[in-house]
């Protein structure tokens, strides 16, 4: 057996482990009794350092250098080597004790922020954010050290392969350049038009439930290989071939559940659609987390708020909630869905004014990681962050630093891949709908199938062959930019 046959045993054995983390994750968002946290951030810390254990045994790294000068690789062999020796760089620089103690701190961080969010009380949250920011500085600096990189890129790298701050600065100034203009403009329209008509509840909860199971259905969601629950804050997670995805209903407005579950819908797909001969090799991986983000919101921003797609829900919704009117019209439909509305909560923003919510959180974690904000200060440091880009006052910590699970759960880094992905989505969308002429109409009929199989092909089943710049490059004919995205936006909401 050469040593790069070995190698694939031996990182097989890490894709498990990783898969029994991700089950035990979801459970512990999902269906974990409280009183099971502290354990249950025992079991994930022993399987993470376990996975440790094998990234950074002698063995692995002479069966890397070995397999490395022999070389012969076909292309897909070649690449798994890449990101084998990538994974073994980043978890080489950081000791196990270090990884076990930043995934014991998040476990007690995670179950704590549900009670402080609830509660809007950050003081509840602070101590325990302070360890996990605390322990997430010293990997950042670890890895920084051993990869040649500032802490916040080595971060950041673990998410999204190869991105820095050097490529998103400048994205990030451009947008800010122009998105204000466009936000301004947008609502001057909208203000010069007759306000959509609004949709009165309740809305049974048990129906979004299966609204959202037939449209995941619509989109191709394998359900042998998956499933959909609830949680406080929605994610897709769960491991290879048990793909697991959440939402949260309000009988108030089924428009959150539902746009919800569309985005981790378009997560799922990327999931279930990997290379199948690689799902348990590193190659096989989603390429990172930028374009993870764009499949979600190629599937909810791009298809599922254009006023195609409203042709094809109408009806569904009239018939599932028993409603008619002229407010279950596509044409108000599609504009209820598209306003361009300054609002609090992240996860609910238009995709005008989502931008804005990351260049604040990317602003203020980049500025924790360099120990230039103390997480004491943050509170007031996000508050004014958010009336500066948004004109809002945060009339409560849960509607501000509280709201997002990520700064908890140790994803530092992880913020600018959802403006990133927003750009990479703009992008695909706009090349498939050049080589799928007949998309929109798909589209209005309920037929997912060619923007899906268009997406297996270009990105899916690419796993992670290709850098992130190399895949956008050969789907769409150029790297990462903002242009696609300003010409989506002002087609959307300028009239353009």
């Amino acid at each position: 057996m050469t040593a790069y046959q070995t190698l694939e045993q031996r990182f097989s054995r890490l894709a498990a482990l990783e898969g029994a983390a991700g089950i035990l994750g979801w459970d512990a968002q999902t269906l974990m009794p409280d009183g099971a946290a502290e354990a249950r951030g025992d079991q994930l810390a022993i399987l993470r350092g376990l996975a440790h254990e094998i990234l950074t045994a002698p063995e692995t790294r002479d069966e890397l250098a070995a397999a490395e000068q022999q070389g012969g690789l076909d292309a897909w062999n070649a690449a798994n080597l890449r990101e084998m020796r990538r994974a073994q760089a980043h978890a080489g620089a950081v000791p196990r004790d270090l990884v076990e103690a930043s995934s014991r701190a998040v476990s007690r961080s995670e179950m704590v922020w549900r009670e402080a969010r609830r509660d809007s009380d950050f003081a509840r949250l602070a101590p325990y954010l302070a360890e996990v920011l605390r322990l997430q500085r010293e990997i950042g600096q670890a890895k920084g050290a051993a990869l040649g990189l500032d802490p916040y890129d080595a971060l950041l790298d673990s998410y999204d392969p190869g991105m820095r701050r050097a490529v998103i600065d400048p994205l990030f100034t451009d947008l800010t350049s122009w998105l204000p203009d466009l936000i301004a403009r947008a609502q001057e329209i909208q203000a010069s038009r007759p306000a959509p008509l609004p949709l009165e509840g309740p809305f049974d909860t048990g129906t979004q439930r299966v609204l959202g199971l037939k449209l995941m259905t619509a989109l191709g969601f394998d359900f042998a290989r998956g499933r959909l629950d609830i949680s406080l804050h929605p994610f897709c997670g769960g491991a290879t071939d048990d793909v697991r995805i959440t939402t949260r209903y309000d009988e108030a407005d089924f428009g959150r559940a539902l746009m919800g579950v569309l985005h981790e819908t378009g997560h799922a797909l990327y999931e279930q659609g990997r290379p199948a001969a690689w799902r348990h090799q590193p190659v096989g991986a989603a390429r990172g987390m930028s374009l993870h983000e764009s499949q979600s919101l190629i599937v909810e921003m791009q298809a599922c708020r254009s006023r195609e797609f409203f042709t094809y829900l109408a009806p569904l919704l009239r018939e599932a909630f028993g409603r008619s009117g002229p407010e279950w019209s596509p044409e108000n439909l599609h504009a209820l869905n598209t306003q361009v509305r300054p609002g609090f909560i992240r996860v609910d923003a238009d995709e005008a004014t989502y931008p804005a919510h990351i260049l604040l959180r990317y602003r203020l974690e980049t500025a924790m990681i360099a120990g230039d904000l103390a997480v004491a200060d943050l509170p007031g440091a996000f508050n004014d962050g958010l009336r500066d880009l948004l004109g809002l006052t945060v009339p409560a910590d849960r509607l501000g630093c509280l709201q997002d699970i990520h700064w908890p759960s140790g994803a530092f880094g992880y913020f600018p891949t959802y403006t990133l992905g927003a750009l990479a989505a703009a992008q695909l969308f706009r090349a498939a709908r050049a080589a799928e002429p007949a998309l929109p109409g798909c589209l209005a009929a309920g037929d997912f199938a060619p923007l899906r199989t268009w997406l297996r092909a270009n990105v899916h089943e690419v796993g992670s062959l290709l850098g992130t710049d190399d895949l956008l490059a050969r789907a769409t004919g150029a790297p990462l930019g903002t242009a696609a995205f300003r010409a989506h936006l002002e087609g959307r909401y300028l009239g353009r």
